[in-house]
């Protein structure tokens, strides 16, 4: 877990979809996130601990190494993932806010559109050569401004959040959560299936909580030193 420090950020953009506009100010009060994706061997210690089905694709060849991001898992298998390590654990974890998420994506930097910088994904090394048949083992890239790795790379990442297209035009300034409802949960980051195309810091994106694709993971959060009894 590395620390995203509390403070002011312009989030989403301008330039971009509608549902990513308008570009607002927004406060996120700090929190700590998972350097990397929950990994396949994260998972499979909570599949034996709880007996849960594993997700489709857990054993394919081009899926299954324990470094790689676990993906095909379901909002709601990604929430089960979270109670159960918070009880394990003491503390409690949870998935990202959107807002959080873009806060810690964009490392401290407000203008770069990516959390590498300015140049698009096909600048990356090795670019042609990736993400060929899945994601790949996490921690490959270098870490942004907060030390968090592949936050628009490998596989997109769950939110808490509902998803509303028009959201930010009524989001609150601190602490945005999302909708009180909805049909579909928000995601955001690059994923292998789109050779990391649609990748940008402000990316939304979303589908139904019951899906599992074999581009979707999750990374974990908690609140700053808080028990779970908090």
């Amino acid at each position: 877990m590395v620390r995203v420090p509390e403070g002011w950020f312009w989030m989403g953009t301008d330039a971009g979809l509608d549902c990513e506009r308008p570009r607002h100010r927004v406060w996120v009060d700090g929190f700590e996130m998972a350097a990397t994706q929950v990994t396949n061997g994260d998972y499979a210690r909570y599949l034996r601990a709880t007996g849960a089905a594993p997700p489709p694709y857990f054993e394919h060849p081009e899926f299954n190494q324990a470094e790689q991001p676990v993906v095909a898992v379901s909002w709601f298998e990604a929430v089960a993932y979270c109670k159960w390590l918070s009880a394990a654990a003491g503390r409690q974890y949870r998935l990202p806010t959107e807002a959080e998420w873009e806060r810690a994506a964009r490392g401290g930097v407000n203008d770069a559109p990516y959390p590498w910088g300015d140049e698009p994904p096909q600048s990356r090394p090795g670019y042609g050569n990736r993400w060929k048949t899945g994601p790949e083992r996490v921690g490959q890239s270098e870490p942004n401004g907060f030390g968090l790795h592949e936050m628009c790379e490998n596989a997109h990442e769950w939110c808490g959040d509902w998803f509303e297209p028009s959201y930010y035009f009524s989001s609150p300034e601190r602490n945005p959560r999302g909708p009180e409802s909805g049909t579909r949960r928000a995601s955001r980051g690059g994923s292998w299936r789109h050779h990391v195309k649609n990748s940008k810091c402000y990316t939304r994106s979303s589908i139904p909580p019951e899906f599992q694709y074999a581009d979707y993971g999750f990374r974990v959060v908690r609140s700053w030193q808080l028990a779970i009894s908090d």
